[in-house]
């Protein structure tokens, strides 16, 4: 389980201090799949990554437990440009402590890069990039997987094979995602949390963080 304790995030900007999360405290839930609502520039990414780890709170405390994150799904840092897709997957299974021919086995055949896997990540679009992260955080098993818009990149088929892939891991992993898109969120997720205004709300039910969060987008 993830808990955070009186997180306190901000940003100095060139227009004054920019407030992303304001003292919030809270348990997110656990054996649920969790959708984050909020405006352009609310701070979901940033709140992904802090969650993640990969960024650190100004002040409070996030804990994770004896709880497994995955590095955030979409996170342009997440693949070193000069190495290959191939140097990258072994890289994170190595991290993670997983089997390195598993793993690129794996990401490999789920990827669907061809003659890519072995050449510079810096040389793929950003679908390909979509599928190299999707690959290899499917190699590695998590407790909360952590996506970040990167679902809908590609084409469809590519789509339905993510979801599926990702409904397999939902039976003994949850999901904590940020996208736009209502209708990806309703796939993967069944209870939703809005921010806005450097404070998270949760809602048990996911239609209810959506109404929310288009009420108040319509009065923004």
């Amino acid at each position: 389980m993830i808990v955070l304790d009186h997180v306190h995030k901000a940003y100095r900007t060139i227009d004054g201090v920019w407030t992303v999360l304001r003292d919030v405290s809270m348990a997110l839930p656990e054996g649920r799949c969790l959708g984050v609502l909020g405006a352009n520039g609310s701070g979901k990414s940033t709140l992904i990554r802090l969650l993640a780890g990969t960024e650190q709170p100004d002040a409070g405390g996030i804990s994770r437990g004896a709880t497994s994150v995955s590095f955030p799904l979409g996170f342009g840092g997440t693949m070193h440009p000069k190495l290959s897709g191939l140097e990258n997957t072994l890289f994170l299974a190595r991290l993670y402590g997983v089997d390195e021919r598993q793993a690129v086995a794996y990401v490999e055949d789920f990827a669907e890069l061809g003659l890519y896997f072995r050449m510079p990540v810096g040389s793929y679009s950003s679908g390909m990039r979509a599928r190299l992260a999707f690959g290899a955080c499917l190699a590695i098993e998590f407790d909360i997987y952590l996506i970040d818009e990167v679902t809908s990149v590609g084409d469809a088929r590519f789509r339905v094979k993510c979801l599926d892939a990702f409904r397999q891991r939902m039976a003994r992993a949850d999901v904590i995602m940020v996208t736009h898109d209502y209708e990806t969120m309703r796939a993967y997720c069944d209870t939703g949390a809005v921010l806005r205004n450097a404070e998270l709300t949760l809602f048990d039910d996911l239609e209810a963080a959506i109404a929310d969060h288009t009420r108040a987008m319509e009065f923004a």
